[in-house]
């Protein structure tokens, strides 16, 4: 299995995400919509379906985490060097919508119901990563990555074996390192999250 297709990705911090990307979209708020001082928690969950196996995809699922974050640095210092023109909610807001009507028109033949439209545009890996980067950006905050190999059944939550055992994460949060999380492990938010979602 290519590991790269079989991966997932979202924002688990603010747990209201997606009602805030809604409203954004919407024009009920601007941008920033995530407060300076809130946290926010990107996850990336690589073998998805069929789980990570075997040496050569352990290292192929390592290698795209890698590239994940040093895309990601590179992505926040370009933007953070155009910030007046970058992060002005109309461009942010504009940008967003032709991604929105790219995935109407690549799922036309996929009668989703409007709410699962919704959801697809809400979760999209273009507009998630993109609004994370942009909020980095605009505060110039600090930001740190965990990986976490595939998980055994023990490492995990009993309710959560079916998404999690013998998955890769890879967690990132706009602060400088998990010393500054309120939270025992950085993997604490997240779990809570996926048993809920």
């Amino acid at each position: 299995m290519v590991i790269l297709s079989d991966s997932y990705m979202g924002i688990f911090l603010p747990e209201n995400f997606s009602i805030r990307i809604h409203k954004f979209l919407n024009k009920l708020i601007e941008f920033p919509f995530i407060e300076k001082e809130e946290l926010m928690g990107i996850f990336y969950l690589y073998g998805k379906n069929f789980r990570v196996s075997g040496t050569l995809e352990l290292l192929s699922a390592t290698n795209i985490a890698k590239k994940t974050m040093e895309q990601l640095s590179k992505d926040v210092r370009a933007i953070y060097n155009q910030r007046n023109i970058l992060l002005d909610s109309e461009h942010i807001r504009e940008n967003y919508m032709k991604r929105m009507l790219q995935i109407s028109v690549e799922t036309k033949n996929e009668n989703l119901s409007g709410k699962e439209l919704q959801n697809r545009i809400y979760n999209d890996p273009n507009i998630v990563s993109n609004c994370y980067i942009q909020h980095l950006s605009y505060y110039k905050k600090d930001y740190f990555f965990e990986l976490y190999k595939p998980f055994s059944s023990d490492q995990i939550p009993f309710d959560l074996r079916n998404k999690l055992e013998g998955r890769m994460v890879l967690l990132g949060f706009n602060v400088a390192n998990s010393g500054q999380l309120p939270f025992d492990t950085p993997l604490s938010p997240f779990l809570n999250w996926m048993e809920n979602h």
